[in-house]
Formats: C-alpha cells, sequence, structure tokens
C-alpha cells in the first residue's frame, strides 16, 4: 500500500506498507478516503509534538468507509462512510470506566502514539466508528477536528448567555467557537495575526474580532475597547505565554478552558487568581457523544465544510505540497489529503 510517512522533523515520505490483517470479531476493515491535516500533524512536522516518536504514519482526522467486518460486529456494515474516533483505550482505570476514554491512563491516540491513517486502509475497532447516510468522506474527516472544539465547549459547561473570548483563531479555536455560537454564547475571537481575523470574519461574521499586540497586555486591550471581561475563555494557542497572559481575562467567577498544549510551564498570580475565583479547565481529545454531535450539526447544515477546508491535494502529492500549505502567507486553515484507489 503506499503510504505517507514522517521519518523525521520536517521529512515526509512516500512509503510502501503490508496491507492489514483480516479484521477480528470487534474489528473493521476501513478504506481511507480523506485525511485532514491536524495541527498535532504539524507540531510534529516541526518537531515540536509532546508524546511522540519518529518515525510515524500520521492521520488521525478520517473520512472513510467500512469494506470488510467482524463477526460480532453489527453497528456499521460494509460500504458505510464514517468518521473515525482515534482515541484508543482499554478498561483499566475509573476514568474509562466512567467512560472519559479520550483520557483514561491507556489511552492513545491513532497517528500520534501508534501509527495512524496516512494509508490506504487500516483495522479499527468497530465501536470507534460513526456512520452517516449523508456526508461524504470529505466532509467527514472535519469530524475529529470540530469535535476537539465540541468537547471544549462541553467542558466549559456554558449556559448559552455568556460573553466568551476563544484566544488563537487556528482550526481548534475556530471550532471553539463554532459550537460556543451555536450554544448561544456571545463570541470574541482574539488572534495577533491580522489574516487570521479576517478568515475569522469569513466563518463568523456574528463574532467580534480583537486584535492582539506584541507588548500590549491583552486584558488592557480589551478593557479600553470591549469593557465588560469575558465569563469564559478558550485558550486555544499552544503558547505558554499567551496562556499565562489569558488568565488575566476572565471576570470575577469566570473560568478558563486550556485546550492548546504546551512543552513548557505556564505560572500565574495566585493572588489575582483566588481573588476572582477563577476555574482553569484542561480539554483533551473528545468522546463518542461529541462524534454524534458533530456529525449531526455537519448533517443538518449546521456547519458548512467548505467554509473550513482551504487546501486539498493526492496523498502522493503531498510531500511536496506541505511545505507550500505551512507558509504564513498560504491561508492555510483545514488541508485535506485525498487517497486515491487502486492502491
Amino acid at each position: 500500500m503506499t503510504s505517507i510517512r514522517l521519518t523525521e522533523p520536517g521529512r515526509f515520505e512516500i512509503i510502501e506498507t503490508g496491507p492489514p490483517n483480516p479484521p477480528g470479531p470487534k474489528e473493521a476493515l476501513i478504506r481511507v478516503e480523506h485525511v485532514g491535516l491536524c495541527g498535532t500533524d504539524i507540531h510534529a512536522f516541526h518537531g515540536r509534538q509532546p508524546f511522540f516518536s519518529y518515525p510515524r504514519i500520521l492521520g488521525h482526522e478520517l473520512g472513510v468507509v467500512v469494506e470488510k467486518t467482524g463477526s460480532e460486529v453489527t453497528a456499521v456494515s460494509p460500504g458505510d462512510r464514517c468518521a473515525v474516533e482515534p482515541y484508543l483505550a482499554r478498561p483499566g482505570d475509573r476514568a474509562f470506566a466512567r467512560g472519559k476514554t479520550n483520557c483514561s491512563a491507556s489511552t492513545q491516540c491513532l497517528g500520534v502514539h501508534v501509527d495512524g491513517g496516512m494509508r490506504p486502509r487500516i483495522l479499527m475497532p468497530a465501536e470507534k466508528l460513526h456512520a452517516s447516510g449523508i456526508l461524504d468522506t470529505r466532509a467527514l474527516a472535519l469530524t475529529e477536528m470540530l469535535c476537539i472544539g465540541c468537547h471544549a465547549v462541553e467542558r466549559a459547561r456554558l449556559l448559552g448567555d455568556e460573553l466568551v473570548a476563544v484566544v488563537g483563531l487556528g482550526p481548534i479555536g475556530l471550532a471553539a467557537a463554532q459550537f460556543a455560537i451555536l450554544k448561544g454564547a456571545k463570541v470574541v475571537l482574539i488572534d495577533v495575526a491580522e489574516e487570521r481575523l479576517q478568515m475569522a470574519r469569513r466563518i463568523f461574521p456574528e463574532a467580534i474580532l480583537l486584535k492582539s499586540e506584541v507588548g500590549v497586555p491583552i486584558g488592557d486591550k480589551w478593557k479600553v475597547e470591549l469593557g465588560e471581561f469575558p465569563e469564559v475563555v478558550f485558550e486555544c494557542t499552544g503558547n505558554a505565554k499567551s496562556m499565562e497572559k489569558s488568565i488575566e481575562l476572565p471576570d470575577y467567577g469566570g473560568r478558563i478552558i486550556l485546550v492548546g498544549l504546551c512543552l513548557e510551564d505556564i505560572a500565574f498570580n495566585d493572588p489575582s487568581f483566588h481573588k476572582r475565583e477563577l476555574s482553569i479547565i484542561s480539554s483533551r481529545n473528545a468522546t463518542a457523544r461529541n462524534f454524534k454531535e458533530v456529525i449531526s450539526q455537519l448533517e443538518s447544515g449546521s456547519i458548512h465544510p467548505d467554509r473550513w477546508i482551504t487546501h486539498e491535494c493526492k496523498a502522493v502529492e503531498f510531500p511536496n505540497v506541505v511545505n507550500d500549505w505551512l507558509q504564513p502567507d498560504s491561508g492555510l486553515l483545514k488541508g485535506m489529503i485525498k487517497f486515491g484507489h487502486p492502491d
């Protein structure tokens, strides 16, 4: 099978891999049709991804078709188009028993801890497949990315009338904004890059934009331009300094959802934190419940795939175009890789 492997930081290569084994009783053999390029993949490409080793076949944002199923599989059938829940976990701790398969002690992410879906066919536990009779695989490959935002908003427990700030307008920040807006919140989108702010305006014309400036405390700028501070802040940059500064933003009784992940320690002023009785909440991956919600929103037309996908290529072209996609002026929001057949 013609597959794509990240051999070392900065180098993808086309390799040949053997076909998967036949599916076990609870497994499905799936044909990969579309793979979304994720921020995690980009961090790995640049050598900045935690919990990662090389070489690795990346790919966890997948739109697939079921080819064969094991003898005990009933939830999906050959021919079904599916999104893939790429968080692999097994029983053994209370988190798993309570349904937190996204963050149990055994959780591994496809394409990060184990080889992923940048190859024509893989085996998956059938319970990790989420079928749609409406969506094509191109749209289904957006599901996992959107689920990260959906899960972050779920973690925030929005009531629907809050003033919300989203800091960092990459795909994950925009996904968090999407689900905060669907919950009815008033959303302010913050980024240092003008091009990201304008992309956000195109997707969410109803949101308020606030440009962050180097050397200007974001809390000071917010107070001058917007007045009342937000009740909820989604920090989606993955930048330690930005994460520290974002703690200045929430109003009294507010909460901060740390969606982005960084390699450094972060610190904040404890008296200020205690005085406002803030809550800091991390958000990791997503759950099966989030996949069902996102697919429902895509099927209803509440989320439009073409607003998110900015770059596309065939699998064999990807190693030669990825550097162009990652240029600051490329306008990349979501890159989509198409696997051709036969392989």
